[in-house]
């Protein structure tokens, strides 16, 4: 039983972790590391359980003063075309544009032409949850820490096509699986600072691209260390979960549903102008998995929302993640709901440590006083990566961790990134 607000927290694992070699020489593993990282859970006692923590959130405080500068970038994709918008985290400055989020200006040419550094200062590549952007205020408690006050990192927000004021530039939107954006600014960040260790932090939706993106990864991920919050794994047991609930049908996949449909609407021209979408069947719809049917079915050829769901959830991709990879999770969540945690992944994998919190909501960990529990895990986990991990001794496995079955007449082998149990010859 939780008592005042005080949160069990459980670690979920492999029976043996992944080794890591210390800066001194002296040996840790990925659990040790993630558990020394996480502080006790202490939530506001007025915010007794996962609904009350995620409606807070609708209370609006100003939360940590980020700013940032825009540079627009043409996908490098010739299937999925068109442009989006990633906000660096710079310095205060005094520019405006009420064409964009607050805080927020676009680069000058010429300034970010010099932006290529050989430094070596640890950088992070943040990915928001649905219909989000960078000034979302969960994101900023957490990446506060990190840039601000001589924190010593450098960020910057990959921002979701159409989100965070952006531009929709061709048919290609985004959708939960939609790892083709956060792979270019990666290349991009490792060609332009080719000394920085790079990680990536994912909320809620972003979260899931950000798992299923290491996951396609693999052993060649650029990455040194990944983290996920809020992650709902399977989108389609998450989906169903909702629907089943009273306050989860009506109240959040209405919400989701309605703020995923004036998306559309600021978009219209586009919408119109690049897709073969029927705007007027999106804005009749209540519900996301709705605004799913007649969006991510049409745009992608799913057959059915569920299609779509089963494809792009990313609970599978756990078993295909080769970099030290911290799952932070509240089993009071009633978005990213408990049973589509992927517990048995978790354990198989020894690049991965799911941290369970017994209250939290969704995306929100409220303390007394207005602060946000998982800002401290996230900074904790990365700083002592970066401190204290020898980065470069961190190698993937020689050999698939998925394992193989075997009969009489035919060997089989599970990709857990197309999903489908592979028949192989002999």
């Amino acid at each position: 039983m939780d008592w005042f607000g005080r949160a069990r927290i459980s670690f979920t694992h492999a029976a043996e972790p992944v080794s890591l070699t210390k800066k001194d020489g002296t040996r840790t593993n990925l659990l040790e590391v993630c558990k020394k990282a996480t502080p006790p859970c202490q939530l506001n006692p007025l915010l007794f359980n996962g609904h009350l923590q995620t409606m807070w959130t609708a209370v609006k405080e100003e939360g940590p003063r980020i700013y940032y500068r825009r540079r627009i970038f043409d996908a490098d994709h010739k299937t999925y075309t068109g442009s989006f918008a990633v906000d660096f985290v710079v310095d205060q400055h005094p520019d405006t544009d009420e064409t964009l989020p607050p805080r927020t200006a676009y680069f000058s040419e010429d300034a970010f032409s010099k932006i290529g550094s050989d430094d070596d200062k640890p950088m992070l590549i943040v990915l928001h949850g649905l219909s989000g952007g960078s000034y979302e205020i969960y994101l900023r408690h957490a990446i506060a820490p990190l840039v601000l006050n001589g924190g010593g990192w450098e960020a910057c927000v990959v921002n979701a096509r159409g989100c965070a004021n952006s531009e929709v530039t061709s048919g290609v939107l985004f959708n939960a699986r939609a790892t083709w954006d956060v792979r270019q600014v990666v290349k991009w960040a490792k060609q332009t600072f080719p000394n920085r260790p790079l990680f990536a932090l994912g909320f809620s939706l972003g979260g899931n691209i950000l798992t299923n993106y290491v996951g396609e990864e693999g052993e060649h991920c650029l990455l040194k260390g990944a983290i996920s919050v809020g992650n709902p794994f399977d989108l389609e047991l998450s989906n169903k979960a909702l629907q089943r609930s009273l306050i989860g049908h009506h109240v959040y996949q209405r919400v989701m549903g309605g703020n995923m449909k004036r998306l559309i609407s600021l978009h219209k021209e586009a919408v119109l102008k690049h897709t073969e979408l029927d705007f007027d069947r999106i804005q009749n719809v209540t519900y996301l998995y709705e605004f799913d049917r007649e969006v991510q079915t049409v745009s992608w050829g799913y057959p059915t929302e569920n299609a779509y769901y089963r494809d792009a959830s990313s609970s599978d991709a756990v078993l295909a993640i080769r970099i030290p990879f911290l799952a932070i999770a509240a089993e009071d969540d009633p978005i990213a709901v408990r049973e589509a945690l992927p517990y048995g992944e978790f354990q198989h994998n020894p690049y991965t440590v799911l941290c369970t919190t017994s209250l939290g909501g969704h995306l929100s960990w409220f303390e007394i006083g207005g602060g946000r529990w998982h800002a401290r895990p996230i900074t904790n986990f990365l700083q002592a990566m970066v401190k204290e991990i020898d980065l470069s001794a961190v190698k993937p496995p020689p050999s698939s961790l998925n394992g193989t079955a075997s009969g009489v007449e035919v060997k089989t082998k599970f990709d857990p990134v197309r999903r489908k149990l592979q028949i192989l010859s002999d």
